[in-house]
C-alpha cells in the first residue's frame, strides 16, 4: 500500500503546485496615488472627462474635475500617474461563483465547494477560500476585482462571502466574510438531489414528494434556529448550536439570504416563505423572474441573474431569451445584478455577458451598473465598493476603452488602494510561445 499512497501524495502535490499562483501580492500605498488627464467613470454621478481622482489608505479621497487641484495630506510625496486620456472604472463585482474554492475538478483535495450534510450553515466560504488560486490573477485582468463566494451542493449548503481579489491570506481577501446563507430551494419539477450518489443508487421519489420533504427541511432548519435564538436572547446562558448560531444574522435581517432558484414556481415559492418569515430574500439564477415580477416588485426581492450567454429553455422559447431578460427585468422595474453563471474559471467574461445584455435592450449604463454598484448594493457592499466615490474603497482598473469591448486592454489595477500585478498563467504563456516563433525566425 505504500507505494500507491506515496504516488497518489505526489500526484496531489503536483497537482497543487500547478494550480498555484506564483505571484506577489499587492503592497500598500505608502503615499497617496493621484491619476490625473482620466476619463471617470463613477457609474453614481455619471462620467467626468479629463477627471482626477486620488486615494491613499485604501480609500478614494477625491474624484475632481481637471481643472481642480487634489486636497492632499500636508508633507505628503504623492506618486502622480498621467493616464493620458485613459479610462477608469470602479471594479468589476462577480456576484455568484465558487472561484477560490476549487482549482482542479479531478483532484478531490482542491475542491472545498461543500460539507458532509444537507443542512450545513455552519460552513463558511471565505475560510475554504485558496488566496493563491491560478484563477484569481485571470479574473483580474477581465476587471473583475471583487467576487462573492457560493458554497454549493446541500440545501443549505453553508454561507456566501465577499472577497476581493488580491491578499496573501483568507482574512486579507475578506470585505464581508459573512455575506448571508445560501438556500438551494427544491424545484418540483426536476430531480433534485443535493448529495452525490453512487453508480447504483436510485430515487424513484416522486419529484414533488421529494421536493415538499425538502423545503420542509429547509424551512424546519431555520423554524429551529429561531426558536433557539429567542430563548437564547432570553437566557444567554444555554447551551450555544453553532448550527443556529450561523443563521441568526439573517434571522435579525443582517443579512440576506441567497436562494438558488430559476423555475416561477421555485421562485415563487421561495420568496413568498422567505418574506413570510421575515427573512431578506435574494433570488440567484432567476431565469424566470420577469415571469413573476410583480411579486418580486412587491416584496422588494432582487435578483442576481446567471449570465446571460444562455441557451433558450424551451423549445418555443425566443432565441434571445437570455439574452433579454436583464432588460425585460429592467422594464419591469425588479432590480437585479448580473453574474457569469458559467464556470469559475471563466469569471473574467462578466462584462461580456453585461455587454449581451446592453446590445439586446438594457441601458449601457446600466449594464455597467449590473456588474457595479448594483451588484454592491444587493450583496450589501455599496457602502465600500461598486463606484468611484469618496469614502470608497480604492478598488478600480485603468483601460483604454470600455470593458465591454473585447479590444479593450486593462492596464492597472488597484485592490484597496494596492497596486495588483496583472500578469497571470495565460499571459506568461502567450509570452512563452511567442517566444519561441522569435527563436524559430531569428527575430
Amino acid at each position: 500500500m505504500r507505494p500507491l499512497y506515496t504516488l497518489a501524495s505526489l500526484l496531489t502535490a503536483a497537482a497543487s503546485a500547478c494550480g498555484q499562483d506564483l505571484l506577489p501580492k499587492g503592497s500598500p500605498e505608502a503615499e497617496p496615488i493621484v491619476l490625473t488627464n482620466a476619463v471617470l467613470h463613477t457609474v453614481s454621478d455619471g462620467i467626468v472627462l479629463n477627471g482626477t481622482l486620488w486615494f491613499h489608505n485604501g480609500k478614494i479621497r477625491g474624484v475632481l474635475p481637471g481643472d481642480s487641484t487634489p486636497d492632499l495630506p500636508a508633507g505628503s510625496k504623492p506618486r502622480v500617474i498621467d493616464l493620458e486620456g485613459r479610462h477608469v472604472y470602479p471594479g468589476l463585482i462577480s456576484a455568484h461563483t465558487s472561484i477560490g474554492l476549487q482549482e482542479i475538478g479531478m483532484v478531490r483535495q482542491t475542491v472545498d465547494v461543500d460539507e458532509l450534510g444537507d443542512i450545513t450553515p455552519e460552513a463558511i466560504a471565505a475560510v475554504a477560500i485558496n488566496p493563491d488560486s491560478t484563477v484569481i490573477p485571470v479574473a483580474r485582468s477581465g476587471g473583475v476585482l471583487a467576487a462573492c463566494v457560493f458554497p454549493q451542493r446541500g440545501l443549505i449548503p453553508g454561507r456566501a462571502s465577499i472577497i476581493q481579489l488580491d491578499g496573501w491570506t483568507n482574512a486579507d481577501l475578506a470585505v464581508r466574510a459573512d455575506a448571508g446563507p445560501v438556500v438551494s430551494w427544491p424545484t418540483r419539477t426536476a430531480s433534485n438531489r443535493p448529495r452525490r450518489r453512487g453508480p447504483l443508487d436510485r430515487d424513484n421519489t416522486d419529484p414533488a414528494e421529494r421536493a415538499r420533504k425538502q423545503r420542509q427541511n429547509i424551512v424546519d432548519a431555520f423554524q429551529d434556529a429561531r426558536a433557539w435564538l429567542d430563548a437564547y436572547t432570553a437566557d444567554p446562558g444555554i447551551a450555544v448550536d453553532i448550527r443556529h448560531l450561523a443563521l441568526a444574522p439573517a434571522l435579525r435581517g443582517e443579512v440576506p439570504v441567497f436562494v438558488l432558484a430559476n423555475e416561477l414556481e421555485q421562485i415563487e415559492s421561495a420568496v413568498l416563505w422567505a418574506t413570510e418569515n421575515r427573512l431578506q430574500p435574494v433570488i440567484v439564477g432567476g431565469r424566470d423572474a420577469a415571469l413573476c415580477a410583480g411579486l418580486l416588485r412587491e416584496r422588494e426581492v432582487p435578483v442576481i441573474v446567471d449570465g446571460t450567454h444562455n441557451l433558450p429553455r424551451r423549445d418555443d422559447s425566443a432565441y434571445d431569451e437570455a439574452f433579454t431578460l436583464p432588460a425585460r427585468l429592467a422594464k419591469l422595474g425588479v432590480r437585479f445584478c448580473l453574474a457569469t453563471g458559467e464556470d469559475f474559471s471563466n469569471d473574467r467574461n462578466l462584462p461580456f455577458h453585461a455587454a449581451t445584455a446592453a446590445a439586446f435592450g438594457l441601458q449601457p449604463d446600466h449594464a455597467l451598473a449590473a456588474i457595479t454598484r448594483d451588484a454592491a448594493d444587493i450583496l450589501g457592499v455599496g457602502d465600500r465598493l461598486g463606484s468611484l466615490a469618496v469614502g470608497k474603497d480604492a478598488t478600480l482598473f485603468v483601460s483604454t476603452g470600455s470593458p465591454f469591448e473585447m479590444t479593450t486592454r486593462i492596464e492597472r489595477a488597484f485592490i484597496a488602494g494596492r497596486e495588483v500585478d496583472l500578469r497571470n498563467k495565460q499571459t506568461e504563456l502567450a509570452k512563452k510561445y511567442r517566444a519561441r516563433y522569435r527563436q524559430m525566425h531569428g527575430k
